[in-house]
């Protein structure tokens, strides 16, 4: 299963997406992280040893590809209209993180509406939405839907402990010390559950 991780905009969560579903497939399959980010945020996360699973630079990816069952991209911001063309022909299932904001929604519009003249295979995942008594992540779902795209059930709530995570260096479920880190990797093993489905795994 090849899962590629993309978004229009910088901070909706893209890097964090892709670690977590990483995490995730891991538990059914060896799987390598593809680091395409020129920010290499995986890297960086990977770099203390703490996750369970390959991440590698995008220049190398072919020579290992063929020990992994499973395969996450982490893309790097802003794809050109042929980039995007090749990532959604080069994987299952492209996921697209967005926060709430209106400039982030904007963007997800954008990639979205070069999607549909490709006909590509996507699903959007709402992230780091804020908690009650605020409704954004809910009228930012009803906006994405009344433009009929696939808004995954699942969706991220803001957690502090996904900053915890990146500087411990591990998935958010191997946070020490944060209550909030176990709710915070049950929704995205939720996501990632949805995703393995929607691909028919």
């Amino acid at each position: 299963m090849i899962i590629t991780v993309a978004g229009y905009k910088g901070g909706i969560s893209k890097s964090t997406t892709a670690i977590h579903l990483a995490t995730y497939l891991q538990t059914l399959a060896p799987t390598m992280l593809v680091d395409g980010d020129a920010n290499r945020s995986a890297t960086l996360w990977a770099s203390q040893g703490g996750l369970p699973f390959q991440v590698i630079p995008e220049g190398q990816a072919m020579k290992f590809s063929r020990q992994y069952e499973h395969i996450v991209i982490d893309t790097g911001a802003r794809p050109t209209p042929d980039e995007l063309k090749d990532l959604v022909g080069g994987c299952d299932l492209l996921v697209l993180p967005t926060n709430p904001e209106a400039m982030s929604l904007d963007a997800l519009l954008q990639t979205t509406e070069a999607l549909q003249q490709l006909g590509g295979q996507y699903r959007v995942l709402l992230t780091m939405l804020p908690p009650p008594p605020s409704r954004d992540g809910q009228e930012a779902r009803v906006a994405l839907e009344a433009e009929g795209l696939p808004v995954m059930r699942a969706s991220v709530r803001y957690s502090a402990a996904f900053r915890h995570a990146s500087a411990q260096g591990v998935p958010v479920r191997d946070v020490r010390g944060n209550r909030a880190a176990k709710t915070a990797w049950l929704d995205y093993e939720a996501a990632a559950r949805e995703i393995v489905a929607a691909v028919g795994g």
